[in-house]
């Protein structure tokens, strides 16, 4: 997701984005893509791991401006173990979304001249199985029960590919595969996204990273 306009916009580095969440029959596939731009326009690294498995119940997705939602996610994992020390029993899914919730909150809302724009997904596993929520740039927390996908090339790349082909119960298998299908079409479209993928499952045993790809795009005659 692309920040505002500011002074000193093209100096911000940015995921871009496209982040993909999709609840399965016995999992929830995560998906994103792996390139970060400078302004939007210049690509500025094609190995970007936008997927991070917090610890072991909980991962994230992000989009947005890549140093505020990097701060974030470190400061989330942090208050998870915090609080799993104090508590001595790991933290509900909801927990950990709510969390992440009021750090966006007050992320941007903070006095800054380029606004601290990021979007998460949340994927984990807890006592009551696996859930998925996604969490706005405004902080608002929303849970979701088939899909969400993030970032600038969500609107008219995924998101039409997730209404189109997203069943109940599919497979973790089938459910990689719509990822994929639906971060693909984001990158016919979306400048900001692009070079690849990675993939993390979470299912009621673990959270896994199961995917990685890269894409060459060197011309030869």
């Amino acid at each position: 997701m692309n920040s505002s306009e500011v002074k000193m916009e093209d100096n911000v580095i940015k995921t871009g984005t496209t982040t993909v969440g999709i609840i399965c029959k016995d999992s929830i596939v995560l998906a994103a893509d792996k390139r970060a731009t400078l302004g939007g326009g210049y690509i500025i690294n094609k190995k970007v791991e936008k997927i991070t498995i917090v610890n072991d119940n909980v991962a994230v997705t992000m989009a947005g401006t890549v140093s505020d939602a990097q701060l974030v996610i470190k400061l989330l994992k942090s208050e998870l173990q915090i609080k799993q020390m104090r508590k001595e029993d790991r933290l509900s899914t909801k927990e950990a979304a709510n969390l992440l919730g009021r750090m966006v909150y007050q992320n941007i809302r903070k006095f800054s001249t380029i606004p601290g724009v990021s979007q998460f997904i949340l994927a984990g596993r807890d006592d009551e199985g696996i859930h998925l929520y996604d969490i706005f740039p405004d902080g608002s927390v929303t849970k979701c029960d088939e899909y969400v996908a993030s970032g600038s090339g969500s609107m008219l790349g995924a998101f039409p590919i997730l209404d189109g082909y997203y069943k109940k119960d599919m497979t973790t298998e089938e459910g990689m595969k719509l990822a994929v299908k639906a971060i693909n079409a984001a990158l016919q479209r979306d400048n900001a996204s692009g070079d690849g993928f990675d993939i993390v499952v979470i299912d009621k045993d673990k959270i896994k990273k199961v995917m990685t790809k890269e894409f060459e795009t060197k011309l030869t005659l």
